[in-house]
């Protein structure tokens, strides 16, 4: 009994110091279109994950934009958005899937506190319990890359033209 909880007490450590570390490192460092966040050729820009279902089930897993929405931002894009704001979710991707694969290793730490079977089985659920948000992270990031390029690409051309209004005039 001891083991299990030293083991939910480490989980709840790494689990909050994993939270904090993600709101407190720099967004800018985080790159989708970089390795380890790019999407890989066998993820067919995130098609493979429709084989998993993903799109059925994402909604159901715990999302803390749902459970602290004064920390966390929305997962949500507003109707209507910069590229800007599509980069911040593409970095928050980044984070989230960071942040998961550090806890799903972290968790193995588990075995030291609860020797034998039951600490190993205890870090196994635990990993297993982080591979679904590192799933839905690498699923939604394609998809916004190709929003985040579309918003970049039409804010190009708004620039273009308010330049050249502001060289010619506006001819009144």
């Amino acid at each position: 009994m001891v083991g299990f909880i030293r083991c939910v007490i480490f989980f709840a450590l790494i689990g909050a110091s994993g939270f904090l570390l993600g709101r407190v490192l720099p967004k800018g460092i985080f790159h989708g279109d970089r390795f380890p966040f790019m999407c890989f050729k066998w993820e067919r820009q995130g098609a493979v994950y429709n084989l998993l279902g993903v799109k059925k089930w994402k909604e159901k897993v715990p999302d803390m934009s749902r459970i602290l929405p004064k920390v966390m931002p929305s997962k949500r894009l507003p109707r209507s958005f910069t590229a800007g704001q599509v980069e911040l979710m593409v970095q928050e991707t980044c984070v989230a899937e960071m942040t998961h694969t550090l806890l799903a290793v972290l968790g193995f730490g588990c075995v030291f506190l609860w020797k034998g079977f039951w600490g190993w089985a205890a870090s196994v659920v635990y990993m297993l319990c982080n591979i679904p948000d590192i799933i839905i992270q690498r699923y939604n990031r394609p998809k916004l890359m190709r929003i985040l390029q579309r918003a970049r690409e039409k804010e190009s051309v708004h620039e273009k033209c308010d330049h050249l209004e502001l060289q010619h005039g506006t001819g009144a």
